[in-house]
């Protein structure tokens, strides 16, 4: 069954491998005769900080309420991003701390600890590369950045399940194994 995607570079430079990586699978999505629509949000024009958090409205940028229109459209969504000191890049980091905001990811519940998942209805597929061998980041490290993403941002607002594949260790790794891992992506976008 053919799915609406949105794909979501989250490295801020769209000539890297992460981007090299998304088109990958934007291309076996459109294969597949998917829907799909891309973000790139080292292309976007927005205030990456959330100023004074959940106690002022802070007016959103026209990339941001258009980014926030996709999310509402897709079925399925992909982030693509580099792992850098553990976790995702700031200015990715950024972009969900302005979209994902209480009312359209999630609501308190008055009176109660409890919340609303207002983006249930969704599944994701994080497509992560690092440096670091992936049994180290996982048995190690612990994952957290694969942690925060999965548990602390997309589940907390509804979107389940959630797939994570690290490539890695990408410094060092030949030209033939980044074109294995590109095809990986390709038939990802193919199959999700």
């Amino acid at each position: 069954m053919n799915k609406r995607i949105l794909v979501i570079l989250g490295h801020p430079n769209g000539n890297s491998f992460c981007g090299a990586m998304a088109n990958a699978y934007v291309e076996g999505a459109n294969a597949a005769g998917s829907e799909v629509r891309m973000i790139a949000v080292g292309d976007l024009s927005f205030d990456p900080v959330l100023h004074k958090g959940y106690n002022a409205i802070q007016e959103l940028e026209p990339d941001l309420v258009a980014a926030r229109e996709s999310i509402m459209w897709a079925e399925h969504i992909v982030f693509v991003y580099p792992i850098w000191w553990g976790a995702m890049p700031a200015l990715l980091k950024g972009f969900i701390d302005r979209i994902f905001l209480p009312g359209f990811a999630f609501k308190y519940r008055e009176g109660s600890q409890l919340w609303d998942r207002l983006l249930a209805g969704r599944s994701a597929h994080l497509l992560v590369t690092m440096d670091t061998p992936a049994w180290f980041y996982r048995w190690v490290y612990r994952m957290p950045g694969h942690n925060q993403m999965k548990r602390t941002v997309l589940e907390f607002s509804g979107i389940k399940p959630v797939a994570i594949t690290s490539f890695g260790p990408i410094r060092g790794s030949s030209l033939q194994k980044r074109q294995r891992w590109l095809e990986q992506a390709k038939k990802y976008g193919g199959r999700d």
